[in-house]
Parts: C-alpha cells; structure tokens; sequence
C-alpha cells in the first residue's frame, strides 16, 4: 500500500534534538496508533482492526510462514512474534503517514519503550480507547529478543537513522522498537489505550 520513494533522510543532529520529544513518551498507559499487517515480504496493510491468536500472532501476517534465518530449522521464533516501534519516532524519520508502515513493524504505539520502563516480561494490555477496564483484553508480552532492523531500513530511512537507533541514544531507548508475544489473544484497534504491567522485582 505503501512506496519506498525516496526523500532526505534526517541527519543525526535532527535525530539528536527529537530526543526530548521521544523522552516525553508515556511510561504507564499509552495508545496504539498504528496498525500493520505483512501479508508477504514487502507488502504492507494498514488495519482499523486486527486480531492477536497465540499461534499465529497477527491474523494474516506472515511472520509464521516467514519463519527464521536465525534459528536451525529456519522456524518462526515465538519471541519475535511481534514488532513493536515507537509511534513518534517512525513519524519523524517516515516524513510521511504513507511511509510509515514501511518500517516494517507490526504495532506502533505511542509508548517508553525503552529497557528502563518495559523490562522483558513486562505485558501490554489493550484496553478500549473510552476507558472500559481490561479484563478479557489482548495482552503481549515484551520478550529478550533484540530488534535491530536490516539494510531496508537503511534504504528507507537512512544509515544514521539506523546508527541512531541502534546507538548510545536509542538502543537502551529502543528506538528501533522491541519484540513481543501474544499471552492473550483479542482484537485490537488504533486509538487502544495501552497499559503497562512490569514484572515484579526480587
């Protein structure tokens, strides 16, 4: 739906002054702004509703059927299940809504995803967008599996971008996003509200 054209990418002193904008994300209940499936290797669908299964991850998606160059078997890691990208900073290296899903993330939200406020194992519920408690909601957790991007996001947004992302600043931010897996399944939908459950420390 979308296409890769090609525009300025940011420089890193752009990068480096968005970085109050990124720190002033939420910590505690965000939103869910975006919503991407992957029906194939670069095609790309914008959703008004989606569907989370335990199985398969996002109804539709071709993580399952991709699988893995990581794993022996080339099987489909559970832990990556779900790509996870702050809204914010997609928007600002995207340029362009059109542009967005080309990142090539699943779920973007308008959350701190960084190491310090969503340790592994915390959980995402997706409430409704009016308040409604949670219960029966579709809950993710985050998992231990770096996200990182590949040379696509290079193509599309830039080496600094993916220098940024990936460095002093944005690696404990996790700029480049996290990756998750479904413990709940439900449909979720833009404007979610999304809460943050952290595990318990010893």
């Amino acid at each position: 739906m979308t296409n890769d054209v090609t525009l300025a990418h940011r420089t890193l002193a752009e990068l480096e002054a968005f970085l109050p904008v990124l720190d002033a994300a939420p910590k505690d209940v965000g939103v869910l702004k975006l919503l991407v499936r992957r029906p194939q290797v670069d095609a790309r669908e914008v959703l008004d509703r989606g569907e989370l299964d335990l199985t398969i991850g996002l109804v539709g998606d071709c993580w399952l059927a991709r699988g893995s160059s990581r794993r022996p078997d080339r099987s489909a890691n559970p832990d990556s299940q779900l790509n996870i990208m702050n809204h914010p900073m997609v928007e600002f290296l995207a340029q362009d809504p059109e542009r967005e899903p080309l990142a090539g993330d699943q779920l973007y939200l308008d959350l701190d995803l960084s190491h310090a406020n969503l340790p592994a194992g915390s959980t995402l519920t997706f409430g409704d967008s009016d308040g409604v408690g949670d219960a029966g909601r579709p809950v993710i957790v985050v998992t231990e599996e770096p996200h990182t991007g590949c040379a696509k996001f290079v193509a599309r947004f830039g080496a600094e971008a993916m220098r940024f992302v990936n460095g002093e600043h944005g690696k404990p931010r996790r700029l480049r996003g996290l990756c998750a897996r479904v413990v709940v399944p439900g449909v979720v939908r833009p404007g979610d509200r999304v809460v943050v459950t952290r595990p318990a420390t010893a």
